[in-house]
């Protein structure tokens, strides 16, 4: 792991912040969909439930507990146009969401103040992750439940991420977001603190035209992969776009279209 105490990491959050806000990460949290409905299920999200979803983006998480709570839920972001997006969403479906802007490293919420505190490929990106795991525990009553679904370093996106990095690195010495889907940093983070977790691998499947479409999308509304090709320059974009194109061809796993399927895991820790 990182030296994160010599890091400035509010500088960090606050680039992230940016980088985030940056395209129009809502399209791409269309994709995702289905993992969102899977957690709160695997989390067994009841009725009357106080919930809050973490870095919730446009809101897929949030909405999706709110479907069985029958009861108002919290989402908390800090890219202000994915709240408005989400508040767009619960409108919509006639559901009760309190959007917040908030950090993940520091929720503005009373301890305990929520029965299950949910997170879909949100607070892993926070750049103080024991601050966030401490977080996610205080916010949750004793008892409650903590779930989560993080990228895992072997899958598609953590191929996806280094690849990147050798054209764009990281912040130095910041821990990487990364170490969030395996089950040893899971323990570290949480400790002694949740009576159990139970983790189990999951694959969503990626659906596009093909490489180039794929890389479209993401250069037009992922923030991280649009900043990259601003930061590559002219100079650097076309290994920067062979790279990824290569990438997709190794992972797709049909010919006639992108069919990429992306490993993750699906976390639920009971708070002791």
């Amino acid at each position: 792991m990182g030296g994160t105490e010599s890091v400035d990491l509010r500088a960090v959050t606050a680039m992230q912040q940016k980088v985030w806000a940056d395209g129009d990460f809502s399209i791409i949290g269309n994709l995702v969909v289905l993992v969102a409905e899977n957690l709160t299920e695997a989390a067994n999200v009841r009725a009357g439930e106080r919930v809050l979803d973490v870095a919730c983006g446009s809101g897929n998480t949030a909405i999706a507990a709110a479907r069985r709570t029958w009861a108002p839920v919290t989402g908390l972001d800090f890219v202000p146009a994915l709240l408005e997006r989400g508040r767009e969403r619960a409108a919509a479906e006639g559901l009760e969401v309190e959007y917040v802007e908030g950090d993940a490293q520091e929720l503005p919420f009373e301890d305990g103040s929520f029965d299950v505190v949910l997170s879909t490929f949100g607070a892993m990106f926070a750049p103080d992750q024991r601050r966030t795991a401490d977080e996610l525990v205080r916010v949750c009553r004793p008892g409650g439940r903590i779930g989560m679904a993080n990228w895992t370093p072997d899958g598609f996106v953590g191929h996806l991420f280094r690849t990147v990095a050798r054209h764009v690195p990281p912040p130095p010495g910041a821990d990487p977001p990364l170490l969030w889907g395996t089950d040893e940093h899971l323990g570290r983070l949480f400790g002694d603190r949740v009576s159990g977790i139970d983790v189990e691998r999951r694959s969503l499947v990626q659906r596009f035209y093909s490489p180039e479409h794929w890389i479209d999308v993401f250069r037009t509304w992922f923030g991280p992969t649009k900043t990259a090709f601003e930061r590559v320059g002219p100079g650097g974009e076309q290994a920067l776009y062979d790279d990824l194109a290569a990438l997709a061809r190794e992972h797709t796993v049909e010919e006639e279209t992108l069919v990429i399927p992306a490993e993750y895991l699906e976390v639920v820790a009971v708070k002791a």
